[in-house]
């Protein structure tokens, strides 16, 4: 479980400073499938980026089951997100000089997975592991990132737009296989989207306004990728 109690974040000083979180708590069961929603600017990206360690708070604690990670030294914070998290965003942030297949090796070798080209037929890219991420198209390059961040079996996958970049056929594929890991696997997603439909795939959908949380809701019914709108 992920416990979130009156997490604050601004940034800036002084007439400039924003407050971003204003005070959230709540909690993540282990094996949730969380949606993020909200405006442009209610503060999504960062709560993603302070929950999963990327940024700390001002105030407030986050705590891993026993660990509080806001307590934790820099060090230990990198090595705690290297062997618990995955990270997926719209960016793609591969390498640049390395092949589909590096790239995707590079995240299984975090977790000593042999499997990763099977992630990456999975994600339609087997033709393509020895293309380089100037060689793919958009949706491509986002497809390597997906692969790349579940070859390292993340306890907590952390997703930032992850479909923003991608045509409605590939988006629906990602989502799909990302589910079908989670159904396998167990693994918690926590997924900020602006894409309101996509919020009928999750168990639980919370809704972020002006960096508070103003709804928690449970879906009693989820749908497929291929069921929901888009």
């Amino acid at each position: 479980m992920i416990a979130i109690s009156e997490i604050t974040k601004s940034y800036g000083n002084g007439d400039g400073k924003t407050q971003v979180l204003k005070g959230i708590t709540m909690q993540i069961n282990e094996g949730d499938f969380v949606v993020v929603l909200g405006a442009s600017g209610s503060g999504k990206s960062t709560f993603l980026n302070v929950i999963s360690g990327l940024e700390r708070p001002d105030s407030g604690s986050v705590t891993y089951g026993s660990l509080e990670i806001t307590k934790l030294s820099d060090s230990k914070l990198t090595r705690f997100r290297k062997d618990n998290i995955g990270f997926i965003f719209q960016q793609y942030y591969l390498l640049q000089n390395m092949t589909v297949e590096k790239n995707v090796r590079m995240g299984a070798e975090l977790a000593d997975n042999g499997d990763y080209r099977e992630i990456i037929t999975a994600v339609g890219l087997e033709d393509k592991s020895k293309k380089y991420p100037s060689e793919l198209s958009g949706g491509e390059q986002q497809r390597v990132s997906v692969a790349r961040a579940l070859a390292k079996k993340p306890k907590v996958l952390f997703l930032d737009e992850p479909t923003g970049a991608l045509d409605e056929e590939t988006g629906r594929q990602v989502l799909d296989y990302i589910c079908k890991l989670h159904k396998e696997y167990g693994f918690t997603i926590v997924m900020v989207t602006h894409n309101q439909n996509i919020a009928e795939m999750a168990n639980t959908v919370v809704k972020m306004n002006s960096g508070k949380i103003s709804e928690i809701s449970v879906n009693k019914v989820r749908k497929t990728a291929y069921e929901i709108g888009w």
